[in-house]
């Protein structure tokens, strides 16, 4: 792979002002692009001196159309270590599990937010991580709308969850903070499902996700000639949701100008477009999520503390997975159950082996990779069950799976599952349960009776019949 001041990326891409764009955001990252306008002329580049220090290529799918998995497929046998990111405006899973099938390293859909293309980027061509398995894919399933959805019994996230369904009902601001895929969208489309404005308009605003000097247009809207280049009149979001909600994800990203409009605009209920001689009054209810500790930010003078006094009225904080680790088996099992349901995949289970696996990795993606990593896992799985050799990456990364099935046996001491994922038989699950009660309270069976919630002759009857030992 060449080195990494030197990376080269090449764009398949016939249209001339996508390939400015995408070439000019690569090129903060130190990415130089080369672009080919068809498919025979990228398979030709990859013979050449260039296409050998090649560190990724972007292909946009209209330039193959339908067979664009074809191509993938023809580079991928030519360059198998090659990241391979494809291009669409489909949101189709079956074309996410078609793309991934033929090769792609991952499905990014247009238009591309600048951070997540970059980030993809890096992701893929990431040397100190395993590739494929471990990079967060976006995510390729509509996300549910309701609190039920969200998986999870652990303390302080059940603690978020509580507070969040408080705040529904109002009409106050929200913030919530937490890691990049913890849940934060997720949360906020639940809230405004349960409030007494879900009928009403929904927005959600990425401001990391658009240029600086566009999305104060985004938000308070603009009127004709109000700047070079704006033709027509814009409505933003925030006059186009009067009476719903706007989501601002990323508010920390937010610079010093707009930190003050947005502040004037909660406190006066007036939203002034750019270029306008007088504003307009409006009702909308601000949920705000940021991936940083705000106080944090404004203690260092980066944020204003008026508006996050504002913004801030309710402060949910989601704890990152590494946090709530016994939730990773429940959360397993609902994306397979949702990921099954996608064209073109199916129903799987998933052995405890494997889950041991999945509970011994920190997650620095959260929720939201766990999810990528069973969807890519699921996609390439030929048996009726996810095992540990679904995730040969994480096998490198945390060593046999024996060790963690040792583990979760130690800590958990009852395993459901057998390792084709099936569950075990009643018998052998109410043995180990006994076995487990009479270790625990050291042969005490008076209290092991007690606890098991059955008479001590009850007990002795199930020992003979079990076969168990009663010293096991």
């Amino acid at each position: 792979m060449a080195d990494l001041d030197q990376r080269l990326l090449m764009l398949i891409d016939d249209e001339p002002a996508q390939s400015r764009l995408i070439s000019a955001l690569a090129a903060r990252e130190g990415w130089r692009t080369i672009v080919a306008a068809d498919s025979e002329t990228a398979i030709a580049m990859l013979g050449t001196r260039q296409g050998m220090q090649l560190s990724a290529i972007i292909l946009d799918q209209w330039v193959p159309g339908d067979d664009a998995c074809k191509l993938i497929e023809e580079l991928k046998s030519r360059r198998p270590a090659l990241p391979i990111l494809m291009l669409t405006t489909s949101a189709s899973p079956l074309l996410a599990v078609d793309a991934m099938r033929a090769g792609a390293t991952d499905y990014l859909i247009k238009p591309v937010a600048p951070d997540r293309l970059m980030e993809t980027l890096r992701s893929a061509t990431e040397q100190e991580a395993p590739q494929d398995e471990l990079q967060p894919l976006a995510e390729k399933m509509s996300a549910a709308l309701d609190f039920d959805a969200m998986i999870g019994t652990a303390p302080m996230f059940r603690t978020a969850l509580a507070q969040a369904a408080k705040a529904a009902r109002a009409h106050s601001s929200v913030l919530i903070e937490g890691e990049s895929g913890t849940g934060k969208e997720m949360l906020m489309r639940a809230m405004h499902a349960a409030s007494p404005r879900a009928k009403a308009p929904f927005r959600i605003i990425n401001a990391g996700g658009v240029p600086a000097n566009s999305l104060e247009s985004v938000l308070f809207g603009h009127e004709a000639n109000a700047f070079p280049g704006a033709f027509d009149r814009q409505i933003g979001a925030l006059q186009h949701c009067d009476g719903g909600t706007v989501v601002l994800d990323d508010l920390d990203r937010l610079n010093e100008d707009l930190q003050t409009r947005l502040l004037d605009t909660l406190e006066s209920g007036i939203v002034r477009p750019l270029g306008a001689t007088h504003g307009f009054r409006v009702d909308v209810r601000v949920l705000c999520a940021s991936n940083l500790p705000m106080d944090a930010l404004v203690t260092s003078g980066h944020f204003s503390a008026e508006l996050l006094h504002k913004v801030g009225q309710t402060t949910i904080k989601l704890p990152p997975l590494r946090e709530r680790t016994g939730d990773i088996p429940g959360l397993s099992r609902h994306f397979l159950t949702r990921i099954g349901e996608q064209p073109g995949l199916r129903a799987l289970a998933i052995s405890d082996s494997a889950l041991s696996l999945l509970s011994a990795y920190d997650w620095p993606g959260n929720v939201r990779q766990l999810q990528a990593v069973l969807f890519r896992a699921a996609v390439f799985c030929d048996n009726q069950s996810l095992t540990p050799q679904s995730f040969p990456q994480l096998c490198e990364l945390l060593g046999e799976p024996e060790d963690s099935v040792a583990a979760i046996h130690e800590s958990v001491g009852v395993m459901l599952y057998t390792e084709d994922g099936n569950l075990r038989p009643l018998e052998d699950i109410e043995a180990d349960v006994i076995r487990l009660a009479i270790g625990h309270y050291r042969g005490r069976m008076t209290e092991v009776a007690r606890r098991l919630g059955i008479g001590r002759s009850t007990l002795y009857r199930k020992l003979s019949d079990l076969g168990i030992d009663n010293a096991a």
